[in-house]
């Protein structure tokens, strides 16, 4: 198993083991800005998945994770992550929530409980549908929080690397 595929486990196992995620500081378009590139995949400083946007054009995890956010989470989480009386705003909650975090919530699940309200979101750690395209559901959120992604269908992206589609083929067992 490569590292940057055991570090995900590894995150996902740190609240089993009682271990409390770091608060995350405020995200912004700076801190999420691309200073490498892996055949097409955008990482920050901090090695953090992240977008790459010129020109209106998205690099192909935030054309990927659009449309794989508007194929399982917008039922809840509302039209481009703006939320909906059911369950919160993502593009508000990813301007505070770090990769880590996120891909705990997502695997999962959380439950809220509090002023006479129950909030649950679903684990989807076993749903290949979701848990394949983690990255690209962060990238999207990422860049729609810190507002360098508009609302709606993106016009222009960069075309499927090779990579994506070999990780692709790999994670859904193809």
């Amino acid at each position: 198993m490569s590292i940057r595929a055991a570090i995900p486990v590894l995150i996902l196992t740190l609240p089993a083991l009682g271990v409390c995620l770091p608060a995350y500081a405020q995200d912004s378009a700076e801190k999420a800005k691309a200073v490498k590139d892996e055949n097409g995949k955008y990482y920050d400083a901090e090695g953090n998945p992240t977008y790459k946007i010129e020109n209106g054009q998205v690099d192909w995890y935030t054309f990927s994770g659009y449309r794989r956010y508007h194929s399982d989470c917008h039922v809840c989480h509302g039209q481009d992550g703006t939320g909906s009386s059911y369950a919160p705003a993502l593009v508000n909650s990813l301007k505070t929530m770090d990769y880590a975090t996120f891909l705990s919530i997502v695997a999962e699940g959380r439950k809220n409980v509090g002023g006479g309200k129950e909030n649950v979101m679903p684990a989807f750690g076993d749903n290949k549908n979701v848990y394949c395209y983690m990255d690209d559901l962060y990238i999207y959120l990422r860049a729609r929080a810190d507002g360098a992604a508009p609302r709606g269908r993106p016009p222009k992206h960069e075309q499927k690397s090779q990579a994506a589609k070999d990780a692709e083929a790999s994670c859904m067992g193809n």
